[in-house]
């Protein structure tokens, strides 16, 4: 894996597999993404989660919440 990025969002972490602007998932420039294109995209890229930015949506791997306990 190269220099993956890793993203905070609400709290959680992920890892971006894949990073596409908005526009790639859209017929025209003014129109609005296909969102089952973006769906589409992100279970061939394997990824379990999308954010979106004003540009780009961003395909993650969502991190997990490492459980532990602390012994004394």
């Amino acid at each position: 894996m190269r220099g993956s990025q890793i993203y905070f969002h609400n709290e959680n972490a992920y890892i971006v597999l894949r990073e596409k602007p908005i526009y790639a998932f859209s017929k025209t420039f003014e129109s609005e993404p296909d969102m089952e294109l973006v769906q589409s995209f992100m279970k061939w890229c394997k990824a379990d989660h999308v954010l979106r930015t004003q540009t780009h949506f961003l395909f993650c791997e969502t991190i997990p919440d490492a459980d532990f306990e602390i012994i004394e």
